[in-house]
């Protein structure tokens, strides 16, 4: 038995349930398999999935961002391009 297993890992349910385009939780970022079987998983297997979950939220966090810069630069000026210096 493992150190981790004493100890309960909590949900990383946030009550936002509703899915993206991609089939992830919009308010925690599991997806469909990782939130009907969290209470089966061990913790190491939780906190892995909660690892998981945060790499998923600032991948689009960052995605987001990229999104909302490329659309200042057309705003300020639709003919720059991105690759020019």
């Amino acid at each position: 038995m493992e150190q981790l297993e004493f100890f309960t890992v909590p949900s990383p349910c946030v009550g936002v349930c509703n899915v993206d385009e991609k089939g992830y939780c919009m308010g925690c970022m599991r997806k469909r398999e990782e939130r009907f079987n969290w209470l089966s998983m061990t913790p190491a297997q939780q906190l892995h999935v909660i690892k998981l979950c945060r790499q998923r939220y600032r991948r689009k966090m960052l995605a987001n961002s990229a999104a909302d810069n490329s659309s200042l630069i057309e705003v300020n000026n639709p003919q720059q391009n991105l690759f020019d210096e």
